[in-house]
């Protein structure tokens, strides 16, 4: 079970209660930020079908801002004799591999849609992942406009050296888009425990798409299959970095990224996006079931022919908690966060309910947060 949003939150008149983001990947620093309610439950059981093998279902049902929304639904078999260890699925399930938490963003993520597939198949170097999806979901048919199809293969498991395991990510798209072109995905990451010293974990991640295909291996800018407007293809590329540790009762995250983006199709074909972002969260335990925590974000976005966009934020949480280290859930927050902004920022997002709305260049937010 899942409920990660604020459950209480206030902000000055005419300002947003969090969401405060240039729009990039990995720009939403999410302490203090959130801004909104959700709940989600997965309700499965796995039952055995006699011989070693197993035969399971899950249902996961979501409800975010007020809308209610399947997020999974499939099933699996596994324990078969020509394939002990894999897992064979069909339905609609998440794949969201490896995220980054301080800013809310599966890095690798190729789930979501309804398809079929197997993972953790042994092929002796690594495990074999691999997905073949539709555009649609059990909410949404499949768009007739573009009749999409997707692609994934995942590797993983890749040993590379000592505490260090590589990941690879292929993605391929296909199917009669009207902006832009069907598309691929590439994604490397690269794990390593005990970096620098005992207790940090470092991830480096190199990813590059175009097309339909995006870069964290779903699709990218699918006709809406309720309005059919379609969207156009992109070329990203991105690398990041992100820490996380914990060294007595002091933990964190910390995270450093650089992300470009080219319009592919349509009126804005070949206008270009690069989005930088620098931050983290640390965690210091004051007692097993109290800790403080504070979180920093600095985030700029740069489009073609446009001003520099720039947006700071900083939190500060006193917190209840279960377990003194910074992975420790659920969490009860009372939070105090600060955003500012450059003109740039403000007029890019000067729209009713946004943040810069009526010249502003600050806010000050409050608020209580679960996260369990």
């Amino acid at each position: 079970m899942d409920i990660p949003e604020g459950v209480a939150y206030s902000s000055p008149s005419g300002t947003p209660r969090g969401n405060y983001t240039l729009g990039g990947d990995m720009h939403k620093y999410r302490l203090g930020n959130e801004g909104d309610n959700g709940f989600e439950v997965a309700i499965g059981k796995t039952f055995d079908a006699g011989n070693g093998a197993n035969f399971g279902v899950l249902y996961m049902p979501a409800v975010w801002g007020g809308t209610q929304v399947t997020a999974q639904a499939f099933a699996t078999l596994s324990g078969l004799d020509v394939a002990p260890e894999a897992k064979f699925w069909a339905g609609q399930r998440r794949f969201r591999l490896k995220d980054v938490h301080v800013v809310d963003r599966f890095m690798l993520d190729y789930g979501d849609n309804t398809g079929a597939g197997v993972t953790d198949l042994n092929i002796g170097f690594a495990k074999l992942g691999v997905g073949v999806f539709t555009g649609g979901t059990f909410d949404n048919g499949s768009s007739t406009v573009n009749n999409a199809n997707r692609i994934n293969v995942d590797l993983s498991e890749i040993r590379t050296n000592t505490g260090g395991k590589l990941r690879v990510l292929g993605t391929l798209v296909r199917g009669t888009f009207q902006m832009g072109p069907q598309g691929g995905g590439l994604s490397f990451s690269h794990e390593q425990s005990d970096f620098v010293m005992g207790g940090m974990n470092n991830s480096l991640f190199l990813q590059a798409s175009n097309g339909h295909a995006a870069i964290s291996g779903q699709f990218q800018g699918l006709a809406d299959t309720t309005t059919f407007v379609e969207q156009p293809g992109m070329q990203s590329t991105r690398i990041a970095d992100s820490i996380d540790w914990q060294q007595g009762p002091l933990g964190g995250q910390a995270l450093i990224a650089y992300q470009t983006g080219k319009i592919q199709g349509g009126g804005s074909d070949g206008l270009k996006t690069t989005d930088v972002s620098a931050g983290g969260r640390v965690s210091y335990a004051v007692s097993r079931n109290f800790k403080w925590l504070a979180e920093v974000g600095s985030t700029s976005r740069r489009i073609d022919g446009q001003a520099q966009q720039s947006l700071n934020k900083l939190t500060i949480a006193p917190t209840l908690a279960v377990g003194p280290d910074f992975w420790s859930r659920p969490e009860l927050r009372l939070y105090v966060t600060y955003a500012t902004w450059n003109a740039a920022a403000g007029a890019a997002n000067a729209g009713a309910g946004q943040f810069g709305a009526g010249g502003r260049t600050a806010s000050t937010l409050a608020g209580v947060q679960m996260e369990t």
